[in-house]
């Protein structure tokens, strides 16, 4: 919620600051945006983000897919109460939750 609300004064006031500004100040301030975004440490950054993106793309959703999968399989195969149920289930989902933790973590590291 605080991020959302700075997202939105900060909107607000590059808004009014914009338009106070006018045309030729918001083209001078797009030129100083571009000349950042060529720069080879900033291009580096994006090069990193990137492959963290693709990456994570494809390792992530296996791995919460395989914990999902589980996660049903565990409740459908258990016999006994609904509470044996849910209980198989859950300990099943905790052990995908862990698993797609540490792919998380496996991805960032390997980002960096």
């Amino acid at each position: 919620m605080r991020g959302k609300l700075g997202l939105i004064v900060g909107l607000g006031i590059g808004y009014v600051l914009g338009t106070r500004a006018g045309r030729a100040r918001y083209e001078q301030l797009k030129a100083q945006a571009e000349k950042v975004w060529e720069l080879d440490a900033v291009q580096k950054q994006v090069g990193k983000a990137k492959d963290f993106a693709q990456q994570s793309a494809m390792t992530i959703p296996r791995v919460a897919w395989d914990g999902l999968t589980k996660v049903a399989k565990a409740a459908a195969e258990t016999s006994g109460s609904a509470e044996d149920k849910a209980e198989a289930a859950a300990g099943e989902a905790k052990t995908a939750a862990r698993k797609t933790k540490t792919a998380v973590s496996e991805a960032k590291k390997a980002a960096d």
